[in-house]
């Protein structure tokens, strides 16, 4: 876990400052009416944050919480594409800041409790699986943001 927590670190930092430099008419052109901008991506990441959050902590103290989300649903009723990129940059690198916390000073061995992230049926993942794919998606999300090389993403 202490490499996930050092790789995400690293990454808030590093992308905090370039995502600063996304014009605003960068940030809120939407390629079509069904896809997001890249303002309403980074409040997916946003949204991602605040579910991943809750996983890794109820997942200490629960037994196999279930943790879903529509995505989609939560990007339109947030409204990301009419607030301040600022204000979103800015919660966006807080909410992981704190990721990074909860994962610093989460015990060894609860690294390996389950949680269930299915919507249909169970889809059951560690808790440190988890943290390595949530920086995998955040990954794949910040570079096609800011139109950098492609990170593979399932």
């Amino acid at each position: 876990m202490k490499e996930t927590v050092i790789e995400l670190g690293l990454i808030i930092r590093k992308y905090e400052a370039k995502l600063k430099h996304v014009s605003e008419a960068d940030f809120v052109l939407k390629p079509s009416a069904e896809k997001w901008s890249k303002k309403e991506e980074l409040g997916h990441l946003i949204d991602s944050a605040h579910n991943n959050l809750r996983r890794f902590i109820v997942s200490q103290y629960e037994w196999v919480p279930k943790t879903v989300y529509d995505q989609n649903a939560w990007v339109r009723i947030s409204n990301y594409q009419n607030q301040p990129s600022a204000d979103l940059i800015s919660l966006w690198f807080l909410l992981n800041k704190q990721i990074c916390e909860v994962l610093r000073t989460m015990p060894e061995n609860t690294q390996e409790k389950f949680s269930n992230t299915g919507k249909e049926k169970e889809e059951l993942h560690t808790l440190s699986w988890l943290a390595k794919d949530y920086v995998k998606h955040l990954l794949h999300h910040v570079h096609h943001i800011l139109e950098m090389e492609p990170v593979a993403y399932p």
